[in-house]
C-alpha cells in the first residue's frame, strides 16, 4: 500500500484508539504531513528506534512501540532466552512511561518476564540492571538529548550493551517480519502481576548500583580532605541525573553541592532550554550563573538519560570557567585514572586497555601509549566498547582501564557496559578534591595534560537534512566522497583515506590498501599530515551528516588557530556538495 492507503486504513481499523484517529483527522488536508507520517515504518536500527512523538507509522507511539516489542520478543523466543526476563527503564520524556508499560506487557503476553523500574532511571542503571538480574535483554525509552518532541527505544543484549551482530541484525529481521498490527499480543496489567510476568524494581537496583560506583573511588582520602572546601555546581537538565548523581556524591561526602533550581526536576518539555543538550552553551547558562554566585570550582549538566555528562571547570588564575569538549574531559579522566591508579597500586595490567571510537581525539592514544596501554579503535557507538569489554570476559584476556567517546561520554569500571555519566560526575568531582590537595584546579590539570601530551584540539561541524530528501542528500555526500576522495584539505595532505563501508584503508602515496579491520559502517576517514584528521559519518540518531576533525599544535593558541583553519576548509567542502 502506499501512504494514503496506510493512513486510511489506521482511520477505519477498530485496533487504533479514537484520540489516534482523531490527530490523523485533524492532517486530512495535509499531503505532506501525511506522507511524512506514513511513507515508511520508523526503522529499527542498530540504535533502535527514536523519532517524533505521534500518530503514524514513522512516528512514536504505543503502536510502533507494541509491534517492535513483538519483534524483540519473537527473536527471545528464537534464541530460547524467554526464561531470563527483560528489564525495562525510562526517563523524562513525553510519553516515556506509557512506551515503557506497553512494552512491559507485549513481553508479558508473549511469556517473558518484564522488570520495569518504578520510575524514570539513567541509562547506565538500566545497562547495570540487566546484568544484575540476569536478564536476556533490557529496553530502554529515552531519545537522550533530542528535542522534547522525540522519544525513542533503545534495546540491550544480556552484556549490558547496546545490540552489536548477530542479535542486532537478527532483532531488526524479526521487526520487520510484524507487518500486522493486530498480530501484536499485549495483556492485562493486573493479570500480568498476577501471573509474575510483570515486576516493578527500584530500590535494592539502586542501592547496588550506588556500592559499584563507590567501588570506583581512588582517593578517598582526597575527597575527606577537600570535601567543605570543594564547591559544585549541578544540573540534571530536567532529567533522569538528579537522584543518583546527587545521591553518590552525597554519601561520599561531598558538602557543596548546588543544584540548578530551575532544571532540577523531571520535565519533558525542557522548558529552560531549545533541547537538552550538554554540549551545547545554552545548557550551561543557568549552572554558570550559579556558580558564580557560590565561587564554584566546577559545573557539571547530565543530559536526560544520564548518560553525557558537560563539563565546565574555573581557572582559578582569572576566575574564568573554560568549558571542556567531551574529547578534553575524556582525556583528563583517563590521565587521572590511569596515574592514579598506577600510583595506588605500583603499577598497570600487563594486559590492560583503553578503548575509544574513530572520531575521539588522538590524544586518548597518546595518553594510552604512554603508559605502555594497548589502545583499541572501535566504530562510533560505546556499544563497541561493551562489546570489546565482553570478548575480554570471554577470553579471559584483557583488562578494561577505561574507555571513552567524544560524544561526552566514558565508563569507568565494568559495573555497565554504556556511557554512565553518574559515575562521571562522581569521578570527576573525586579528581577535582584530588588536585585541590595539590594546589590546583582542574584547568590547571587540562593545561598539565597539554604540556605533557601535546596541545590537541578537535571539533566537530555538522548539517541537518530533515525528511525524505534530507535522507537522500546525505547519502549524496557520502557517495560524492567515496567516489571522488579529497589528496588536499586545506593545507593539509591526504596520508591515507578510510573507508568502512569498503572495509578499506588506502595510502595515497603508495596506493597500498588494507582492511580497516573494522565492521563495516558508512563512514569516511581522511588521515591528514601532522597529527591532523577529517572524518564523516551520518548521524545513527539524527538526520544529520557530521564532520569531525582534529589537529594538533604547539600551544593552545597554535591549536585554536589550526582547528579554525581546517573547520573552515571543511565547511567550504561542504557547501561544494550543498
Amino acid at each position: 500500500m502506499d501512504y494514503k492507503a496506510i493512513y486510511e486504513s489506521w482511520l477505519i481499523n477498530p485496533y487504533f484508539d479514537e484520540e489516534t484517529k482523531d490527530e490523523l483527522k485533524a492532517i486530512a488536508d495535509n499531503d505532506n504531513e501525511i506522507k511524512e507520517r506514513f511513507y515508511k515504518d520508523l526503522e529499527f536500527g542498530t540504535a533502535g528506534l527514536r523519532g517524533v512523538i505521534g500518530a503514524g507509522t514513522n512516528r512514536m507511539n504505543i503502536y510502533v512501540v507494541r509491534k517492535t516489542t513483538q519483534g524483540l520478543a519473537n527473536y527471545i523466543a528464537a534464541v530460547n532466552g524467554q526464561s531470563k526476563g527483560v528489564a525495562i527503564a525510562y526517563d523524562s520524556r513525553r510519553m516515556s512511561p506509557e512506551f515503557a508499560q506497553e512494552a512491559a506487557l507485549c513481553l508479558a503476553a508473549n511469556g517473558i518476564k518484564a522488570y520495569i523500574f518504578e520510575t524514570l532511571r539513567p541509562t547506565p542503571e538500566l545497562s547495570y540492571a540487566v546484568r544484575k538480574l540476569g536478564c536476556i535483554a533490557g529496553i530502554n525509552i529515552t531519545a537522550s538529548h533530542n528535542p522534547p518532541e522525540y522519544n525513542g527505544y533503545k534495546v540491550y543484549w544480556e552484556d549490558g550493551a547496546q545490540i552489536t551482530p548477530p542479535h542486532d541484525s537478527g532483532i531488526m529481521d524479526e521487526v520487520q517480519k510484524v507487518t500486522d498490527y493486530n498480530d501484536v499480543k499485549t495483556m492485562d496489567k493486573a493479570k500480568a502481576e498476577a501471573e509474575g510476568l510483570y515486576i516493578v524494581i527500584g530500590k535494592d537496583i539502586d542501592d547496588a548500583y550506588m556500592e559499584e560506583l563507590k567501588s570506583q573511588v581512588i582517593h578517598m582520602d582526597a575527597i575527606k580532605a577537600m570535601a567543605k572546601e570543594l564547591k559544585i555546581v549541578y544540573s540534571p537538565l530536567h532529567g533522569t541525573g538528579n537522584v543518583p548523581a546527587r545521591r553518590v556524591l552525597e554519601e561520599l561526602g561531598f558538602e557543596n553541592v548546588y543544584v540548578v533550581k530551575e532544571q532540577e526536576l523531571p520535565d519533558g518539555e525542557f522548558p529552560t532550554v531549545s533541547y537538552p543538550n550538554p554540549e551545547a552553551d545554552e545548557a550551561f547558562e543557568l549552572g554558570l550563573k550559579l556558580a558564580k554566585e557560590v565561587d564554584a570550582d566546577l559545573v557539571l549538566a547530565t543530559d536526560p538519560d544520564a548518560d553525557r555528562l558537560g563539563v565546565r571547570v574555573k581557572d582559578a588564575k582569572t576566575g574564568e570557567y573554560h568549558t571542556l569538549t567531551g574529547n578534553m574531559s575524556g582525556c583528563l579522566l583517563e590521565e587521572y585514572e590511569l596515574s592514579q591508579r598506577k600510583a595506588v597500586n605500583g603499577s598497570l595490567p600487563a594486559d590492560g586497555a583503553v578503548i575509544s571510537t574513530i572520531v575521539t581525539t588522538n590524544m586518548a592514544a597518546a595518553i594510552a601509549k604512554s603508559y605502555g596501554l594497548r589502545f583499541i579503535e572501535v566504530l562510533t557507538g560505546f556499544k563497541f566498547i561493551g562489546q570489546q569489554i565482553l570478548g575480554f570476559e570471554q577470553k579471559k584476556e584483557g583488562t578494561y582501564l577505561f574507555g571513552f567517546e567524544e560524544s561526552y561520554g566514558c565508563l569507568i569500571g565494568t559495573h555497565a557496559r554504556d556511557k554512565d555519566a553518574i559515575v562521571a560526575t562522581m569521578a570527576l568531582c573525586e579528581a577535582a578534591a584530588y588536585y585541590k590537595t595539590q594546589g590546583k584546579t582542574l584547568w590547571d590539570a587540562m593545561l598539565d595534560m597539554y604540556d605533557k601530551y601535546g596541545y590537541y584540539k578537535d571539533d566537530i561541524q555538522s548539517i541537518t537534512l530533515k525528511g525524505i530528501e534530507g535522507l537522500a542528500k546525505i547519502q549524496e555526500i557520502l557517495n560524492t566522497l567515496r567516489t571522488n576522495p579529497p589528496k588536499q584539505i586545506g593545507e593539509y595532505p591526504v596520508v591515507s583515506a578510510r573507508d568502512y563501508k569498503m572495509d578499506t584503508i588506502v595510502d595515497l602515496k603508495t596506493g597500498e590498501t588494507k582492511a580497516t579491520g573494522l565492521p563495516s559502517s558508512n563512514v569516511l576517514y581522511y588521515d591528514l599530515t601532522d597529527d591532523a584528521w577529517v572524518c564523516v559519518r551520518p548521524s545513527g540518531t539524527e538526520p544529520k551528516v557530521k564532520f569531525y576533525y582534529g589537529v594538533k599544535g604547539t600551544s593552545l593558541e597554535d591549536a585554536d588557530s589550526k582547528s579554525a583553519a581546517l573547520g573552515k576548509e571543511v565547511l567550504a567542502m561542504i557547501d561544494k556538495m550543498l
